[in-house]
């Protein structure tokens, strides 16, 4: 019977065939495996580590280690490991990673997730930001395309404030809470313009009512000068061709004669008509052009003039405010800021005002000239048309340079005028 304090030995009984028994010897070698694994190396240690029991050791061929299988018969001993030396502190996980399937506590950086998470954030925040080559490097917009958003986005915001100060000044005014520029002699200028241009309008929609119906009435003409000259021919071949009508011809003989005068009267009107509605036609045309374009420019630029009026009194309400507040250095800059805005805006102001003014005049000098020639081209026109007077009518349309379009003729092209 064996002394239970009789020392552990490392042997590993075998037997004749060269195998170790099956249980029990399994069971020995696991016992001097896990004394050999307490007291062997650390494995993480990157020094050179040897073992040893105290056994002498036994020499073994210098082949490649891939690992140890526990119930492979070729498993190394406790005899067969390196010589012995210096032992490292032991490691408590390398046994129980082979003896046991509990896994060890991961492995973590010193200190907590917290101090990592504020280091990052402080090296994030003390990185200096990538100039545009490298923000294009790394994947960003171009520098053209990052400087012309740059651009569109300032120009957003200019405008966004500038209508912003001009609600609010056309707001105070309405209010009667804010001053405004006035210059009394162009802003009578401007409203008599505006009155003119209305009262033409007016002229201008009549005339053309006027020649719509009369186009009508030359058509109703032509269309009744056809039918009286069809009558006077159809009683002219029925006089002819029947002994009857030949009775009926000479019982009223005058009939035929009356529907052939009838028909050149009112055929003679027509072409009078034609000429006169050729002359209220040419009448139109210029007094259109005269009130949706010349006076439309001038109104246009008016217009011009009232919104830069607004902005610069927009802009000198702002410079006054300031001036009335403090002087502290922040109020300097801004102050700064809008002088320069005002006298920008005060500039524009008066190059309009100039504008305004010479426009004003030219359109004066050229109201007169053309309303002159076409009022009297309208009232020769129908006093000759309604006077029946062919000649006259005629001779106030070369009076005007006023060329008749026959029937049938198209509209000459660009290039022959």
């Amino acid at each position: 019977m064996t002394d239970a304090t009789a020392p552990l030995t490392s042997e590993i009984p075998i037997t004749s065939n060269g195998t170790p028994n099956d249980a029990a010897e399994d069971d020995t070698f696991e016992r001097d495996l896990k004394k050999m694994l307490q007291d062997g190396p650390n494995l993480n240690n990157s020094s050179a580590v040897q073992g040893g029991s105290g056994t002498t050791p036994t020499t073994v061929a210098p082949t490649p280690f891939s690992g140890v299988r526990l119930n492979s018969p070729t498993a190394p001993s406790q005899a067969q490991r390196s010589p012995s030396g210096p032992v490292p502190p032991p490691n408590p996980y390398v046994g129980s990673r082979l003896a046991s399937t509990v896994k060890p506590p991961q492995y973590q950086a010193p200190g907590s997730t917290q101090e990592l998470e504020d280091y990052e954030a402080d090296e994030f925040a003390a990185r200096p930001p990538p100039t545009a080559i490298e923000h294009h490097a790394e994947g960003g917009p171009p520098p053209q395309s990052m400087a012309n958003a740059v651009s569109k986005i300032e120009s957003i915001k200019n405008w966004s404030l500038k209508q912003i100060k001009c609600t609010r000044q056309i707001l105070s005014e309405r209010f009667g809470r804010g001053s405004r520029t006035v210059d009394l002699q162009l802003e009578a200028q401007i409203e008599v313009l505006r009155d003119t241009q209305r009262k033409y309008q007016q002229i201008l929609r009549l005339a053309r009512g006027m020649a719509s119906h009369f186009y009508n009435v030359v058509q109703t003409q032509r269309a009744l000068g056809d039918t009286f000259s069809a009558c006077a021919e159809t009683l002219q071949s029925q006089m002819q061709n029947s002994n009857y009508y030949n009775d009926l011809a000479q019982k009223s003989p005058e009939l035929q004669e009356e529907f052939t005068y009838n028909a050149e009267t009112q055929k003679a009107l027509c072409k009078n008509g034609e000429t006169l509605l050729g002359a209220i036609n040419f009448f139109t045309s210029n007094v259109n052009t005269l009130v949706n374009k010349t006076m439309e420019d001038t109104l246009l630029t008016i217009r011009q003039y009232e919104q830069a009026r607004v902005e610069y009194d927009a802009y000198r309400t702002d410079l006054e405010q300031l001036q009335l507040g403090p002087k502290d250095a922040a109020v300097q800059a801004r102050m700064k800021d809008a002088d320069s805005n005002f006298q920008a805006h005060k500039d524009k102001f008066d190059r309009l005002r100039g504008d305004v003014a010479v426009k004003l005049k030219f359109l004066e000098e050229n109201k007169v000239k053309v309303m002159h020639k076409q009022l009297l081209l309208f009232h020769n026109a129908i006093s000759a048309y309604f006077a029946g007077n062919q000649t006259a009518l005629e001779a106030t349309l070369k009076q005007f340079n006023i060329k008749l379009k026959s029937p049938g003729e198209e509209n000459p092209s660009w290039l022959e005028e």
